[in-house]
């Protein structure tokens, strides 16, 4: 059965998955970018979302790897997408990844301003939803066709569809980092309550990876 996930999502010793003050200079706000070294130093980052050659093997590129194992689709928050706000002033806008983003595959992006489809190289379609979390993850998981689907930033698109109890595996990579402020993702939320247990723990000598899962 299709499963919706998060993977590869970093947060600060102090909870933080992003800084304060998110800009088209700071994408993932002040100091936010810190917390993402572990990723873009492994091979599979460096392939898959650069286009390049070379990077870390190991523990870390394992977990980055497993993130884009059968996953046939994302939902993202408008967040993820940009630092545009309120109703798009044009069609300028058309992601952080340039012509050639590294998703290859159907992206659901939560918004509440209406924009028309935009196709980008490399087969990946950014299908703008605002109706909420509950028809972007259908339509997610008709696009997908039998996989999962991948859940991505920022924090309140994870936190929604975590208080909704939909989100069927959290991976967390915990990284030395502190960032003061920002947006912390379990402000709010009882885990516990929502039915989330550990499942896994792996140290690697960048980050300590953890995944939990929600019980049937």
């Amino acid at each position: 059965m299709s499963q919706l996930r998060v993977s590869c999502f970093s947060i600060s010793l102090d909870g933080f998955a992003a800084g304060p003050e998110q800009s088209l200079e700071n994408p993932m706000g002040i100091n936010g970018l810190e917390n993402q070294d572990w990723q873009f130093a492994t091979a599979t980052f460096q392939q898959r979302v650069l286009g390049k050659e070379g990077g870390e093997t190991g523990t870390d590129d394992d977990f980055v790897a497993r993130g884009f194992e059968n996953v046939g689709a994302w939902i993202i928050g408008r967040n993820m997408f940009g630092p545009v706000r309120g109703p798009w002033p044009d069609e300028s806008w058309k992601g952080w990844w340039g012509d050639s983003p590294p998703f290859h595959m159907p992206v659901f992006v939560l918004t509440h301003h209406p924009r028309d489809p935009v196709e980008m190289a490399g087969g990946t379609t950014f299908h703008f939803v605002t109706q909420g979390i509950h028809v972007a993850l259908e339509r997610a998981r008709e696009a997908a066709n039998g996989k999962d689907v991948r859940l991505g930033g920022g924090v309140a698109t994870i936190q929604q569809y975590l208080q909704a109890q939909l989100v069927d595996e959290l991976h967390l990579a915990s990284t030395p980092v502190l960032l003061g402020a920002g947006e912390n993702l379990f402000a709010g939320l009882d885990m516990r309550a929502l039915g989330y247990q550990w499942m896994e723990r792996v140290p690697s000598e960048r980050v300590t990876h953890v995944v939990l899962r929600r019980r049937s």
